[in-house]
């Protein structure tokens, strides 16, 4: 269930990440290919009245797998992105977002049993 939302990127950046980061990701949190999902967030930023441009962000909504896990996934997403955008990055943001079983629903049942 893994979901990765990015902002403050290409959706080319997101679809190159979308085969090199699964890669990473997947042994580290432990769960099948097919459940991860990457999301392109159109996004515009504003600082003081104006447009301005934003760093890449990322937001991780995952069922948490400890912080051992998620410091190696926060590496790993900072690398590939950083790796994958044409132009230096000084800040990549992650966020991460932990969901709880009985919350979450497929085909209206939850993972919480």
């Amino acid at each position: 269930m893994p979901h990765l939302r990015f902002r403050a990127v290409e959706p080319q950046t997101v679809q190159a990440l979308s085969s090199t980061l699964l890669d990473d990701l997947q042994p580290l949190m432990d769960c099948p290919r097919d459940d991860f999902t990457f999301e392109y967030i159109y996004s515009t930023f504003f600082h003081e009245g104006e447009v301005t441009e934003a760093y890449p962000f990322v937001e991780v909504l995952w069922f948490d797998r400890g912080q051992e896990v998620k410091d190696k996934v926060a590496q790993a997403v900072t690398l590939r992105v950083r790796e994958v955008i044409e132009e230096e990055v000084e800040y990549v943001a992650v966020v991460f977002t932990g969901l709880e079983g009985n919350n979450y629903y497929d085909n209206a049942e939850h993972y919480g049993k």
